[in-house]
C-alpha cells in the first residue's frame, strides 16, 4: 500500500492555530502519512498541484467573529476552479480551529469546512472522540476538553502567545492527524480491493 499523502491547508492569525497545524501534521506523520503544511495565504501553484495530488486535505483557520477567517475564505472561494473541475471529488476532508473563548462559534467554522468540502464532492472525517472534561471526575486535561464532534476544536486566551496553546488542545488535534491518515489507507485499501 502506498503512503497516504495528507495537506494541511490552513491559516494562522497571530500563530496559535499553527501551533495546531502542527500538532494534526505529528499525528499523521506518526500514523504513516507525507505531510504538507500549506498556509494559505501564502499558497503557490507548486502547492495547489501539492493539495490535488493529496489522498485528503484538513483545513484550518481561527474562528474570527464567527467563521473563518478572512484569509482562509479567500482560499476557499479560490477552490472554486477545483468545484468546476471535480477535482478533489472522493478526497478525505477534515477541519481544526481556535478562538479565544470556550465555544466562540466554533462549530460554524467547523461547518463551513464541511459544506466546502461536500460542494467539492469530498469525504468528512469527523473526530471521533467522546467529549472530555464533561463530569465530576473530568478535568481540562482530557483530550476532547471543549466536546467537539465536528473536528478538533481549540481554545487559547486572547492576552496570551502561541505557547499557551492547551497541551489537550495538541494531543486533540494529534489524534484527528492519526484518525485522517487511518481513514486513509482504509480508503486505499478499499479502492484496490474493489479495483481487483
Amino acid at each position: 500500500m502506498t503512503t497516504p499523502v495528507v495537506s494541511i491547508a490552513y491559516h494562522s492569525g497571530f500563530g496559535h492555530t499553527a501551533v495546531i497545524a502542527e500538532a494534526v501534521r505529528a499525528g499523521a506523520v506518526e500514523a504513516g502519512a507525507e505531510v504538507h503544511l500549506i498556509k494559505v495565504d501564502e499558497i503557490t501553484e507548486e502547492q495547489w498541484a501539492i493539495l490535488d495530488a493529496s489522498d485528503a486535505i484538513v483545513f484550518g483557520s481561527p474562528t474570527y467573529m464567527g467563521t473563518a477567517s478572512g484569509a482562509f475564505h479567500v482560499f476557499a472561494e479560490a477552490t472554486s476552479k477545483r468545484w468546476a473541475e471535480r477535482a478533489w471529488t472522493d478526497k478525505l476532508a477534515a477541519g481544526f480551529t481556535n478562538s479565544a473563548s470556550k465555544s466562540g462559534d466554533k462549530l460554524h467554522t467547523l461547518q463551513f469546512f464541511q459544506i466546502l468540502a461536500a460542494q467539492l464532492g469530498m469525504h468528512w472525517v469527523n473526530l471521533g472522540l467522546l467529549p472530555g472534561w464533561n463530569h465530576s471526575a473530568g478535568s481540562e486535561n482530557d483530550i476532547n476538553r471543549l466536546g467537539f464532534f465536528a473536528g478538533a476544536a481549540a481554545q487559547t486566551n486572547a492576552d496570551q502567545g502561541p505557547e499557551a496553546v492547551h497541551k489537550a488542545d495538541v494531543a486533540t488535534a494529534e489524534h484527528l492527524g492519526r484518525r485522517v491518515t487511518e481513514t486513509a489507507k482504509t480508503f486505499a485499501l478499499g479502492r484496490a480491493a474493489v479495483a481487483a
